[in-house]
């Protein structure tokens, strides 16, 4: 048995301990929530980073290759003539 002071001081105890580790749980959510949102932003950069190489790459080949065969229609028109 206990007094009534006793178990209420407890109790006090006890709701400052829950309020502070609820506050502490918001805290590792809300950090938890930004990481989320950086990861998933950089996922994204790194998708469009991509996409860019590709097309240069790409373009970097088709360019050419295309040059070479207008040239080469080019010097055939001209030797039939």
């Amino acid at each position: 048995m206990v007094t009534q002071d006793v178990y209420r001081a407890d109790q006090r105890a006890t709701e400052q301990r829950i309020g502070a580790l609820e506050t502490a749980l918001a805290g590792l959510r809300g950090e938890h929530d930004q990481i989320a949102e950086r990861s998933e932003q950089q996922r994204r950069e790194d998708q469009a980073q991509a996409a860019a190489t590709r097309r240069l790459v790409l373009s970097s080949f088709v360019a050419p290759l295309l040059l070479m065969v207008l040239q080469l229609w080019l010097v055939t028109q001209g030797a039939a003539r």
